[in-house]
Protein backbone atom coordinates (compact mmCIF):
# COMPACT_ATOMS: atom_id res chain seq x y z
CA UNK A 1 0.00 0.00 0.00
CA UNK A 2 2.46 1.88 0.90
CA UNK A 3 4.59 1.46 -2.40
CA UNK A 4 1.04 2.12 -4.33
CA UNK A 5 1.00 5.84 -2.94
CA UNK A 6 4.77 7.03 -3.67
CA UNK A 7 3.95 6.00 -6.79
CA UNK A 8 0.69 7.86 -7.22
CA UNK A 9 2.27 10.97 -5.90
CA UNK A 10 5.40 10.75 -8.43
CA UNK A 11 3.14 10.35 -11.06
CA UNK A 12 0.63 13.27 -10.15
CA UNK A 13 3.88 15.38 -9.86
CA UNK A 14 5.29 14.77 -13.03
CA UNK A 15 1.73 15.08 -14.40
CA UNK A 16 1.88 18.77 -12.79
CA UNK A 17 5.39 19.56 -13.88
CA UNK A 18 4.55 18.95 -17.37
CA UNK A 19 1.15 20.56 -17.00
CA UNK A 20 3.37 23.52 -15.67
CA UNK A 21 5.69 23.27 -18.54
CA UNK A 22 2.98 23.36 -20.66
CA UNK A 23 1.71 26.67 -19.36
CA UNK A 24 5.39 28.27 -19.40
CA UNK A 25 5.54 27.18 -23.07
CA UNK A 26 2.17 28.65 -24.02
CA UNK A 27 2.41 32.11 -21.73
CA UNK A 28 6.00 32.27 -23.99
CA UNK A 29 4.41 32.34 -27.52
CA UNK A 30 1.82 33.97 -26.36
CA UNK A 31 1.53 37.48 -27.58
CA UNK A 32 0.45 39.22 -23.79
CA UNK A 33 3.75 40.50 -23.08
CA UNK A 34 2.20 41.61 -19.56
CA UNK A 35 1.31 38.23 -18.50
CA UNK A 36 5.15 37.08 -19.45
CA UNK A 37 6.75 39.92 -17.43
CA UNK A 38 4.45 38.74 -14.57
CA UNK A 39 5.28 35.11 -14.40
CA UNK A 40 9.36 35.63 -15.15
CA UNK A 41 9.38 37.72 -12.19
CA UNK A 42 7.14 35.13 -10.21
CA UNK A 43 9.73 32.41 -11.32
CA UNK A 44 12.61 34.74 -10.64
CA UNK A 45 11.47 35.81 -6.72
CA UNK A 46 10.82 31.47 -6.93
CA UNK A 47 14.62 31.09 -7.73
CA UNK A 48 13.54 29.75 -10.71
CA UNK A 49 16.63 31.56 -12.53
CA UNK A 50 16.81 29.47 -15.55
CA UNK A 51 13.77 29.65 -16.61
CA UNK A 52 13.06 33.21 -15.76
CA UNK A 53 15.87 34.34 -18.41
CA UNK A 54 13.48 32.60 -21.03
CA UNK A 55 10.73 35.32 -20.32
CA UNK A 56 13.26 37.88 -19.55
CA UNK A 57 15.38 37.83 -22.80
CA UNK A 58 11.95 38.04 -24.64
CA UNK A 59 10.87 41.11 -22.97
CA UNK A 60 14.09 43.11 -22.38
CA UNK A 61 14.51 44.27 -26.12
CA UNK A 62 10.38 45.61 -26.28
CA UNK A 63 11.05 47.32 -22.86
CA UNK A 64 14.48 48.78 -23.29
CA UNK A 65 14.60 52.20 -21.76
CA UNK A 66 11.28 52.06 -20.06
CA UNK A 67 11.03 51.56 -15.55
CA UNK A 68 10.06 47.91 -16.46
CA UNK A 69 13.54 47.61 -19.09
CA UNK A 70 15.20 48.84 -15.55
CA UNK A 71 13.90 45.87 -13.66
CA UNK A 72 14.49 43.52 -16.68
CA UNK A 73 17.83 44.00 -16.82
CA UNK A 74 18.32 43.87 -13.36
CA UNK A 75 17.03 40.99 -12.40
CA UNK A 76 18.68 39.54 -15.58
CA UNK A 77 21.73 40.33 -13.94
CA UNK A 78 21.13 38.65 -10.84
CA UNK A 79 19.53 35.76 -12.27
CA UNK A 80 22.91 34.88 -13.92
CA UNK A 81 25.07 36.11 -10.66
CA UNK A 82 22.92 33.49 -8.57
CA UNK A 83 23.50 30.80 -11.45
CA UNK A 84 27.44 31.55 -11.22
CA UNK A 85 27.58 33.06 -14.87
CA UNK A 86 29.47 35.75 -13.65
CA UNK A 87 30.83 37.05 -16.72
CA UNK A 88 27.36 37.54 -18.44
CA UNK A 89 26.52 38.53 -15.01
CA UNK A 90 29.06 40.94 -15.33
CA UNK A 91 27.57 42.19 -18.78
CA UNK A 92 24.21 43.03 -17.58
CA UNK A 93 25.42 44.49 -14.21
CA UNK A 94 27.63 46.81 -16.63
CA UNK A 95 24.36 47.27 -18.98
CA UNK A 96 22.28 48.30 -16.17
CA UNK A 97 24.42 51.08 -14.71
CA UNK A 98 25.59 52.43 -18.05
CA UNK A 99 21.59 52.49 -19.40
CA UNK A 100 20.16 53.31 -16.18
CA UNK A 101 23.02 55.73 -14.41
CA UNK A 102 19.97 57.01 -12.01
CA UNK A 103 18.51 54.13 -11.18
CA UNK A 104 17.68 52.34 -7.89
CA UNK A 105 20.63 49.79 -8.55
CA UNK A 106 23.05 51.87 -10.58
CA UNK A 107 25.64 52.12 -7.24
CA UNK A 108 25.29 48.73 -6.73
CA UNK A 109 25.33 46.77 -10.00
CA UNK A 110 28.77 49.25 -11.06
CA UNK A 111 29.88 47.57 -8.16
CA UNK A 112 28.48 44.28 -8.58
CA UNK A 113 29.87 44.28 -12.38
CA UNK A 114 33.65 44.93 -11.05
CA UNK A 115 32.54 42.24 -8.46
CA UNK A 116 32.03 39.32 -11.04
CA UNK A 117 35.17 39.79 -12.44
CA UNK A 118 37.16 39.64 -9.18
CA UNK A 119 35.65 36.54 -8.71
CA UNK A 120 36.32 35.69 -12.82
CA UNK A 121 39.90 36.56 -11.60
CA UNK A 122 41.95 32.89 -12.29
CA UNK A 123 45.00 32.39 -9.80
CA UNK A 124 48.09 33.96 -10.42
CA UNK A 125 49.97 31.37 -12.76
CA UNK A 126 47.18 31.93 -15.45
CA UNK A 127 46.20 35.01 -18.10
CA UNK A 128 45.57 37.51 -15.95
CA UNK A 129 42.81 39.68 -18.26
CA UNK A 130 40.08 39.89 -15.31
CA UNK A 131 42.08 40.78 -12.68
CA UNK A 132 42.99 43.72 -14.34
CA UNK A 133 39.70 44.39 -15.86
CA UNK A 134 38.47 43.93 -12.43
CA UNK A 135 40.81 46.63 -11.40
CA UNK A 136 39.54 49.12 -13.65
CA UNK A 137 36.05 48.68 -12.94
CA UNK A 138 36.90 48.91 -9.40
CA UNK A 139 38.91 52.02 -9.90
CA UNK A 140 35.85 53.59 -11.46
CA UNK A 141 33.27 52.67 -9.30
CA UNK A 142 35.78 54.22 -6.45
CA UNK A 143 36.16 57.54 -9.02
CA UNK A 144 32.44 57.37 -9.53
CA UNK A 145 30.97 56.69 -6.15
CA UNK A 146 33.59 58.29 -3.45
CA UNK A 147 30.65 58.02 -0.73
CA UNK A 148 29.38 54.32 -1.13
CA UNK A 149 29.49 51.98 1.82
CA UNK A 150 31.08 49.57 -0.34
CA UNK A 151 34.22 51.88 -0.74
CA UNK A 152 36.22 49.53 1.84
CA UNK A 153 35.34 46.54 0.29
CA UNK A 154 36.59 47.71 -3.51
CA UNK A 155 39.72 49.35 -1.94
CA UNK A 156 40.09 45.38 -0.03
CA UNK A 157 39.45 43.61 -3.10
CA UNK A 158 41.52 45.75 -5.20
CA UNK A 159 44.49 45.21 -2.57
CA UNK A 160 43.55 40.95 -3.34
CA UNK A 161 43.95 41.82 -7.23
CA UNK A 162 46.98 43.65 -7.16
CA UNK A 163 48.85 40.92 -4.75
CA UNK A 164 48.12 38.50 -7.25
CA UNK A 165 49.55 40.36 -10.09
CA UNK A 166 52.49 40.78 -7.65
CA UNK A 167 53.01 37.11 -7.03
CA UNK A 168 52.49 36.63 -11.52
CA UNK A 169 55.37 39.39 -11.63
CA UNK A 170 57.86 37.86 -8.77
CA UNK A 171 57.05 34.09 -10.51
CA UNK A 172 58.14 35.56 -14.03
CA UNK A 173 61.16 37.54 -12.95
CA UNK A 174 62.14 34.30 -11.19
CA UNK A 175 60.91 31.82 -14.38
CA UNK A 176 63.41 33.87 -16.36
CA UNK A 177 66.34 33.26 -13.93
CA UNK A 178 66.03 29.93 -13.34
CA UNK A 179 65.93 29.63 -17.16
CA UNK A 180 69.54 31.55 -17.18
CA UNK A 181 67.97 34.66 -18.99
CA UNK A 182 68.99 37.47 -16.50
CA UNK A 183 68.34 40.25 -18.30
CA UNK A 184 64.71 39.26 -18.53
CA UNK A 185 64.67 38.18 -14.79
CA UNK A 186 66.48 41.91 -13.77
CA UNK A 187 64.00 43.84 -16.51
CA UNK A 188 61.06 41.72 -14.48
CA UNK A 189 62.79 41.97 -10.69
CA UNK A 190 63.15 45.79 -11.80
CA UNK A 191 59.51 46.26 -12.74
CA UNK A 192 58.24 44.65 -9.89
CA UNK A 193 60.00 47.40 -7.24
CA UNK A 194 58.60 50.24 -9.95
CA UNK A 195 55.15 48.67 -9.63
CA UNK A 196 55.07 47.74 -6.04
CA UNK A 197 57.57 49.46 -4.21
CA UNK A 198 56.12 48.05 -0.94
CA UNK A 199 56.34 44.75 -1.78
CA UNK A 200 56.99 41.77 0.87
CA UNK A 201 59.26 40.04 -2.03
CA UNK A 202 61.62 43.15 -1.96
CA UNK A 203 64.13 41.27 -0.43
CA UNK A 204 64.41 38.47 -2.11
CA UNK A 205 64.23 40.42 -5.05
CA UNK A 206 67.16 42.57 -4.13
CA UNK A 207 68.91 39.11 -3.14
CA UNK A 208 67.70 37.50 -6.84
CA UNK A 209 68.88 40.71 -8.82
CA UNK A 210 72.49 40.95 -7.83
CA UNK A 211 73.25 37.11 -8.40
CA UNK A 212 71.43 37.70 -11.92
CA UNK A 213 73.80 40.66 -12.59
CA UNK A 214 77.26 38.83 -11.51
CA UNK A 215 76.26 35.91 -13.31
CA UNK A 216 75.07 38.20 -16.33
CA UNK A 217 78.54 40.31 -16.12
CA UNK A 218 80.20 37.04 -16.18
CA UNK A 219 78.31 35.72 -19.68
CA UNK A 220 79.50 39.04 -20.85
CA UNK A 221 81.32 40.33 -23.79
CA UNK A 222 84.47 42.23 -22.43
CA UNK A 223 83.00 46.11 -22.96
CA UNK A 224 79.78 45.02 -21.06
CA UNK A 225 81.32 43.52 -18.07
CA UNK A 226 82.15 47.04 -15.72
CA UNK A 227 78.64 47.97 -16.23
CA UNK A 228 77.06 44.96 -14.60
CA UNK A 229 79.86 44.32 -11.85
CA UNK A 230 78.82 47.76 -10.92
CA UNK A 231 75.39 46.64 -10.77
CA UNK A 232 76.11 43.79 -8.98
CA UNK A 233 77.32 45.94 -6.41
CA UNK A 234 74.14 48.75 -6.34
CA UNK A 235 72.89 45.78 -5.99
CA UNK A 236 73.96 45.05 -3.23
CA UNK A 237 74.50 47.82 -1.30
CA UNK A 238 70.83 48.38 -1.34
CA UNK A 239 69.76 44.75 -0.26
CA UNK A 240 72.46 45.93 2.57
CA UNK A 241 71.27 49.07 3.37
CA UNK A 242 67.79 47.96 3.52
CA UNK A 243 67.67 44.89 5.23
CA UNK A 244 71.22 44.78 7.12
CA UNK A 245 70.15 42.09 8.78
CA UNK A 246 68.90 39.73 5.82
CA UNK A 247 69.79 36.15 5.78
CA UNK A 248 71.05 36.41 1.91
CA UNK A 249 74.12 38.81 2.93
CA UNK A 250 76.29 35.89 3.78
CA UNK A 251 76.09 34.60 0.31
CA UNK A 252 76.11 37.88 -1.63
CA UNK A 253 78.74 39.34 0.28
CA UNK A 254 81.42 37.01 -1.89
CA UNK A 255 79.62 37.82 -4.71
CA UNK A 256 80.25 41.46 -4.13
CA UNK A 257 83.94 40.70 -3.30
CA UNK A 258 84.25 38.85 -6.29
CA UNK A 259 82.64 41.95 -8.49
CA UNK A 260 84.66 44.41 -6.90
CA UNK A 261 87.98 42.59 -7.85
CA UNK A 262 87.13 42.49 -11.27
CA UNK A 263 86.37 46.10 -11.52
CA UNK A 264 89.97 46.72 -9.89
CA UNK A 265 91.33 44.01 -12.25
CA UNK A 266 90.15 46.15 -15.17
Amino acid sequence: MHKKTVFLILVAGIVILGSSCNNYSKILKSGNNELKFETGVDLYEKGDFNRALQFFDILRAVNRGTEKGEKLTYYTANCYFQMKDYQIASYYYKQYAQMYPRGQHAEESAFLSAYCNYLESPRSSLDQTNTYIALKELQAFIDMYPGSTKIKEAHRLMDDLRGKLEVKSYNVGMLYYKMGDYQAAITSFENLLDDYPDTDFKESVLFSITKAYFTYAEKSIYSKKEERYEKTIESYNNLLFLFPDSEYLSEVEEIQKEALNNLKNK
